[in-house]
């Protein structure tokens, strides 16, 4: 599979950069979001602001979405994880306003959706937002500098300009080379990377995946994912991703919120959810995860105390990562913070039991 390319500047110098916005900035939020299916499901709510599923079923309804708060922050990949059928799918139309909410309110960049004119929507999906969805949906009649343009197409952009762009991203995501193919001729894996260029070359604010690599072979599900998480750290783009793979939202996800039901049960970092599930269907969810892949050396390093210390380590690292190195070291690991300051020690015993399984069990709130 062919390597990622470095971006050209333009696709980086994104509308927001050199702002100087704080990292923790709210960019997209969801307050008291319901979508409800059947008769007069409006008219239900309004009676009744906050029914259980129970009353929805009696009354002939289904919650698709109930009570959903959340707040996604910029510049981090935010991933909606449940079952088939939790909702993770409405959640992320109703955020994006491709179906409307029965109830609540979703703010973008401190503006209500729900109150845009259907002009602004337009011009905020072609310029704010991105969408890549499991099934690629690329035009079998375009090649992929075609498929890649067309959204810039849309905005009227002429036709160097959107070819320029249309290249860079190409390039981007290691297809240099393939631009006059047809998807026809493509991999899957290399659709689906002419899917993620095509939502990028617009160069959105906010980026939209809903499984986006599920249909793909396992081998090139993991490249995929390699790809994904490289592009992020060079474009840095804000995220809400959905999967129903765990292993995929904890090597991916910043934070998770886990659905069942239509609700949101819990929202944290994959090592909040594996250790201090909320719900015993978190700690059902999770169980099955190696603790060693979520808990950091954060979590189980000691104050530095030893005279002499081992090779470092960083404190975000995970346990998985680092391990080799600190069972055969014959002195604890030193554990530095982002900018090689001395925060800790990490001792053998520590991160054997993390290994065996042996660490304190996860404390439930």
């Amino acid at each position: 599979m062919d390597a990622l390319r470095e971006p050209d500047p333009a696709i980086l110098a994104g509308p927001d950069k050199g702002r100087g916005r704080a990292m923790d900035e709210i960019v997209l939020a969801c307050r008291d979001v319901w979508k409800v299916y059947g008769p007069r499901a409006a008219d239900v709510l309004r009676a009744n602001p906050a029914p259980t599923a129970e009353e929805l079923k009696a009354a002939h309804l289904i919650g698709a979405v109930r009570a959903a708060d959340v707040e996604v922050r910029r510049g981090e990949i935010f991933i909606i994880m449940g079952l088939s059928g939790s909702g993770k799918s409405t959640l992320v139309r109703c955020m994006s306003r491709l179906i409307e909410p029965t109830q609540g309110d979703v703010f973008f960049e401190g503006r209500s959706l729900l109150r845009a004119s259907e002009k602004e929507l337009i011009e905020i999906r072609r310029h704010k937002m991105g969408m890549v969805f499991q099934n690629f949906a690329l035009l079998p009649h375009r090649t992929v500098l075609g498929n890649v343009a067309f959204p810039l197409e849309i905005q009227g952009v002429g036709r160097a300009e959107r070819e320029r762009r249309a290249q860079a991203v190409i390039e981007l995501v290691g297809l240099s080379g393939r631009e006059r193919y047809y998807p026809r001729e493509l991999s899957g894996g290399q659709q689906q990377r002419v899917g993620i260029a095509r939502s990028l070359a617009a160069e959105p604010d906010l980026w939209f995946l809903d499984e986006p690599f599920s249909a793909l072979d396992p081998l090139i599900r993991r490249e995929m994912q390699s790809e994904f998480l490289r592009l992020q750290r060079l474009l840095h783009k804000t995220i809400v991703f959905i999967t129903h793979d765990f292993d995929e939202a904890i090597r991916l996800a910043d934070r998770i919120a886990i659905m069942k039901d239509g609700a949101i049960v819990q929202i944290g970092t994959p090592e909040d959810l594996v250790m201090n599930p909320a719900t015993d269907y978190v700690a059902e969810f999770t169980r099955e995860v190696a603790r060693a892949k979520v808990i950091s050396v954060a979590s189980v390093m000691t104050p530095a105390l030893a005279t002499a210390l081992g090779p470092a380590v960083l404190a975000t690292n995970r346990i998985g990562d680092i391990a080799d190195r600190a069972v055969s070291s014959p002195l604890p690991l030193a554990v530095q913070d982002g900018h090689g300051g001395l925060v800790g020690q990490l001792e053998r015993e520590a991160v054997i039991a993390v290994l065996a399984g042996t660490a304190a069990p996860p404390a439930r709130r």
